[in-house]
C-alpha cells in the first residue's frame, strides 16, 4: 500500500445534534452533500473573505458516534479551534482538536487505501488525488511508509495547491487558491462567513491573482518563494515544486500583457510557461474570454 502520512495534517471533530447545521452556517461548502461516502472540500473565511483555514469534511457514521472530522491544516487547527469556538454561542456542538491521537494518511499514487486503514474517505478536490484515511497516530508509520515530497510531487502534478506553500492563510481569497474550481465554494447556498465577498468576486469576475500550474522549460525549478517577474515588473511568487514543474500565485493580467509583449516568464530568473489542467475552468492568458472571467 503505497502511502504517505501527512504530518502536517491536524483532526479537528464536530459533533452534537447541531453539528451540521453549525458548519453549513461557516464554511464555503455545501454541507447536504457530505456523507460517510463523500467528503466534502471547504473553508471557513474571515467576515472580509479570506482563508482562516481550508479543509477535507468528512462524516462519521451515526453507528460510530457521528459528526463530523476536518482534515485541516497543522499549523491552522489552534486558530480554526478558536475561531470555531467563538462562533459556538448556543450551538448545541462540542468541538474537540483529535490532532495528538490521529493521523492523516494519503495515496500517494492515486490508488485506493485498504479498509482497515482507518476511516477511509476520497479526497473530494480532484480524483487523482485518490484516498487518506484517519488512523490512530502511533500505527501510522508503520502502513505509510511513502516519503511526503512523492505525495506532494504527485499533488505539484496534478496542480493543487496546498496551504502555507501556495498561498498564504489570512491573505487568500478562495478564488487566489482554486477553491471555486476544486469543489470547496458552492454559490447556491445560503449566508456564510465572507460569502458576500466571495460572491462579489465570483459575479463580478475580479479574481486576477491565481495560483495555476507552471512548467520551467530548463526542468529544473525555482525555490519556493521565488519572485516571477515579467519585463522586470513582478507577476507573483512561485510556491511548492518538484520535478521541473510547480505552482504559482500570480497576477494572471499581467502574465498576459507580458505574452502578448513576447516578454519571457521568469521565476527566480528561471523561464516557465503556464500549463493548465483540466479541471480549471476559468480562461488563461491567451485564450477566448480572458479578462472576461479571469
Amino acid at each position: 500500500m503505497p502511502a504517505t502520512h501527512l504530518v502536517d495534517r491536524g483532526v479537528i471533530r464536530v459533533s452534537g445534534e447541531d453539528a451540521r447545521d453549525f458548519l453549513q452556517n461557516l464554511v464555503t461548502n455545501d454541507m447536504d452533500p457530505v456523507a460517510p461516502d463523500q467528503a466534502g472540500y471547504g473553508a471557513l473565511l474571515t467576515p472580509q473573505g479570506k482563508i482562516i483555514s481550508d479543509f477535507l469534511i468528512v462524516a462519521i457514521p451515526e453507528g460510530e458516534g457521528g459528526g463530523f472530522l476536518l482534515d485541516a491544516p497543522l499549523l491552522q487547527t489552534a486558530d480554526l479551534m478558536k475561531r470555531l469556538k467563538l462562533y459556538k454561542l448556543r450551538s448545541k456542538v462540542a468541538l474537540d482538536d483529535l490532532t495528538e491521537a490521529t493521523a492523516v494518511i494519503a495515496s500517494s499514487d492515486g490508488s485506493a487505501l485498504p479498509e482497515d486503514a482507518g476511516l477511509v474517505y476520497t479526497d473530494p478536490r480532484l480524483p487523482g488525488l485518490g484516498q487518506r484515511a484517519m488512523t490512530d497516530r502511533d500505527g501510522a508509520a508503520e502502513i505509510a511508509t511513502v516519503p511526503a515530497e512523492d505525495w506532494h510531487a504527485r499533488r505539484i502534478g496534478l496542480g493543487v495547491p496546498d496551504g502555507g506553500r501556495d498561498f498564504s492563510y489570512g491573505d487568500a481569497f478562495p478564488h487566489e487558491a482554486l477553491l471555486d474550481q476544486l469543489g470547496g465554494v458552492s454559490f447556491r447556498k445560503g449566508c456564510y462567513i465572507g460569502q458576500e465577498v466571495v460572491s462579489r468576486m465570483q459575479h463580478r469576475g475580479t479574481a486576477r491573482t491565481r495560483v495555476v500550474p507552471v512548467v520551467f522549460s530548463e526542468g529544473i525549478a525555482a525555490e519556493t518563494g521565488a519572485e516571477a517577474v515579467a519585463g522586470g515588473k513582478p507577476l507573483g511568487k512561485v510556491g511548492s515544486a518538484a520535478n521541473g514543474r510547480a505552482l504559482a500565485l500570480l497576477r494572471l493580467d499581467r502574465v498576459a500583457d507580458a505574452l502578448a509583449a513576447g516578454e519571457p516568464l521568469l521565476g527566480g530568473g528561471l523561464a516557465f510557461t503556464l500549463a493548465k489542467p483540466d479541471f480549471i475552468r476559468f480562461p488563461f492568458p491567451g485564450e477566448a474570454g480572458f479578462g472576461a472571467a479571469a
